[in-house]
């Protein structure tokens, strides 16, 4: 049995498939959600839905995974081909005790994983993946008499759900590229269903990816929405990631436009409806949300918060923010606009309502906002046994910074953000930002400024020079 212990991360479980992790391993991790969800539900045989996505090999580990939670006691309920936002739909839909959604997401081919949950709305977070960890690899697993059973058309019952409270009245051209991931078999039906005129992009389904992979922040990915919007002069350009929780977005002209300003603009157009409401972002969002004048005006509260989306997720619900926006482009409506979860697809149709409401183009809703220079999110590779130590001694490095009041391109640090990683601003509102990664062995660094491009990049080089003195970091995916 093959399950390497690196691959239960912060709050999504992810392994390369047969090299960290093989079929037996997989059940032997179904035996370890099963029992973990027995000891919290207290029940002898809690219903758990389970999906999976488009990848070649999903099906077998679903398979696999099931078979373990069947043998602590745990009843199946199989919804098949699926997003995990309809799994995690789901659980409301159905009033199941738990979830577990097979993907690896945006990950390359060869990766595999699990999302999974056991309160409504939310998926593990640290301690509930230190928990499950600890069960599996020391094998403390219940034994049970659990079934398994087929839900057949739960497709339709969550698409059904999106389009019937989701009508538009404008006509939007919208491109919906799916980078052959399995967005591909929702995306259109739904944005269709609401009333657009969709343009597909790469929607068939294809499990190896020929293009690129399905990630809204690969700038491969965002330069082919980019054609397509520009080639069939389309309103918007929506990307959706390989399980369908994410979405990037481009305007009317062809230019990307990072989410957590999109956010921003959702949160502009929900603030008149919903006063007094709070938002929660990450840490690798733009700073605009605080002095913003449209939320100031309305009374709603910003909370800047860890980076992924079990833990903005969970902010949300303890919270009960009217909505939450990451910048890698997971955004959560909590009640009325939905049930707390990262959708990608109710993501777009919140755009659309932005585009219906406020009839302008998003161009124009982008001018209204004051422009800023941000780099996109940038990953050094750093070993995962090496990353947190590293992060740890920036944090303190930039403390003492701020304490001997040191100049970053003129500008003194006026504000250290410790949630995540190091956040630092500088006196205008320009921000730096160091963290390790959750599911990938690396570090994250985005920059942004106010005032200048030339700032953005002294920013980036000041951080870099920092990294590079450690001696622990590699190469960088993407760097400006």
């Amino acid at each position: 049995m093959k399950i390497n212990q690196n691959g239960f991360r912060e709050y999504d479980a992810r392994w390369l498939f047969e090299k960290d992790i093989d079929l037996e391993g997989i059940t032997h991790l179904g035996k370890g959600l099963g029992t973990q969800i027995i000891n919290h539900t207290k029940k002898t045989n809690p219903r758990v839905i389970v999906g999976q996505d488009y990848r070649s090999y999903s099906e077998k580990i679903k398979k696999a995974l099931t078979e373990g939670l069947v043998s602590t006691g745990c009843n199946v309920e199989d919804v098949g081909l699926a997003l995990s936002p309809m799994v995690y739909f789901a659980q409301f839909n159905l009033n199941s005790d738990a979830i577990a959604m097979v993907t690896a997401s945006h990950n390359e081919n060869g990766w595999t994983g699990v999302k999974m949950g056991i309160k409504k709305g939310l998926t593990h977070a640290p301690e509930e993946m230190s928990e499950l960890k600890e069960i599996t690899l020391n094998k403390k697993f219940t034994t049970g008499k659990g079934n398994h059973k087929n839900i057949d058309d739960f497709k339709k019952i969550y698409i059904e759900d999106l389009v019937s409270k989701n009508k538009v009245n404008k006509k939007i051209k919208a491109v919906v590229a799916c980078g052959n991931g399995t967005a591909g078999v929702f995306a259109p039906e739904i944005l269709r269903g609401i009333g657009c005129e969709v343009i597909e992009l790469d929607c068939e389904l294809d499990w190896s990816f020929p293009k690129y992979n399905p990630n809204p922040e690969d700038l491969e990915m965002l330069h082919a929405i980019t054609k397509a919007v520009k080639d069939n002069n389309a309103d918007i350009g929506f990307g959706f990631d390989g399980d369908g929780d994410r979405c990037g977005v481009i305007d009317e002209k062809g230019n990307e436009i990072f989410s957590d300003k999109i956010g921003l603009l959702i949160a502009r157009n929900l603030a008149p409806k919903h006063k007094n409401s709070k938002f929660v972002v990450d840490v690798k969002s733009t700073g605009l949300y605080s002095k913003d004048k449209v939320l100031n005006d309305n009374q709603c509260k910003t909370i800047y918060w860890k980076t992924g989306h079990s833990h903005i997720k969970r902010k949300v619900n303890i919270e009960k923010a009217l909505a939450g926006f990451e910048k890698s482009g997971h955004f959560f409506f909590n009640q009325p606009l939905g049930y707390g979860y990262d959708d990608g697809i109710n993501s777009a149709i919140q755009v659309c309502k932005l585009l219906n409401d406020q009839n302008k183009k998003m161009s124009e809703l982008m001018k209204e906002l004051p422009n800023t220079f941000q780099t996109p999110t940038m990953a050094p590779f750093c070993k995962d046994e090496e990353k947190y130590k590293v992060v740890d001694d920036m944090v303190k490095k930039v403390q003492k910074l701020q304490k001997e009041n040191t100049k970053i391109d003129g500008q003194i640090i006026s504000e250290v953000l410790t949630v995540n990683g190091v956040r630092f601003s500088l006196e205008d509102g320009s921000w730096g930002l160091i963290r390790a990664s959750s599911n990938k062995p690396s570090l994250v660094v985005v920059t942004e400024s106010p005032s200048s491009n030339d700032r953005k990049k002294k920013i980036f080089d000041f951080i870099d020079n920092l990294l590079q003195k450690t001696g622990k970091i590699g190469e960088y995916d993407q760097k400006i």
